[in-house]
């Protein structure tokens, strides 16, 4: 029986004409990019808060000033000394009115008219050419209740009179009662009795006078003319 060599080999399909031993070395396509919007939209967002953090960044930091501010404490009614300020640069509340950094100077010699704590900044507010009370004078508080207490609001600098009363109960005495002249220079509410304390410049020859009379409760304050 004779053997036809010419016959083609029947080869299964899918299989590519490669000699035996060797690789199928076709490249696959490559895989098609799939565009998803909400990650692009993000990337955007993200590029563009960068930029308005950055821009705040810049502006917060240009915005900066040279003022001067307390370097050790300094006491109600101390000198102020140069050792005891020193400049600094913050970004300063336009409601707020601190001291320049070129003005130091102007504040050395000064007296502190309230404490002052070491960091905070320094306004004129919290300086003044006077110490509180001057020579010959004494500061007294007295305590009142509204009801002994002028209808208008007393302010730094009013001129008063401290007015003995006869207190409750009491008959009005002939003659004009005893009054004493005095300047407020503070007043602050007493959280323990509900009447306010107003603290009042006099001379120093009336200071044990009235101290002793505000003890007793029986004297009122009445406001002179503010006209000056």
């Amino acid at each position: 029986m004779s053997v036809d060599t010419d016959r083609p080999v029947d080869r299964p399909k899918g299989h590519s004409h490669l000699p035996a031993g060797s690789k199928d070395r076709r490249v696959a396509p490559p895989p098609k990019l799939r565009r998803r919007p909400v990650l692009v939209a993000a990337s955007i967002a993200a590029v563009c808060v960068g930029g308005l953090l950055g821009a705040f960044a810049w502006t917060a930091s240009s915005d900066t000033r040279s003022v001067v501010a307390v370097r050790s404490a300094v006491e109600r009614g101390a000198v102020i000394g140069r050792e005891d300020l020193m400049a600094v640069q913050v970004g300063v509340d336009p409601a707020l009115t601190p001291v320049p950094a070129g003005q130091v100077e102007t504040l050395v010699g000064q007296r502190a008219a309230v404490d002052m704590a070491a960091g905070t900044l320094v306004t004129r507010d919290q300086v003044s050419a006077t110490v509180l009370p001057p020579r010959g004078f004494s500061v007294v508080g007295v305590a009142l209740p509204a009801s002994l207490l002028p209808g208008e609001p007393l302010v730094t600098g009013d001129q008063v009179r401290v007015v003995a009363t006869p207190g409750a109960g009491g008959e009005v005495v002939d003659g004009p009662p005893v009054t004493i002249p005095a300047t407020v220079v503070g007043q602050h509410p007493d959280p323990d009795t509900g009447a306010t304390v107003v603290s009042v410049q006099v001379p120093e020859s009336r200071a044990a006078e009235l101290a002793a009379r505000a003890a007793t409760g029986n004297v009122a304050i009445v406001l002179d003319s503010r006209e000056r």
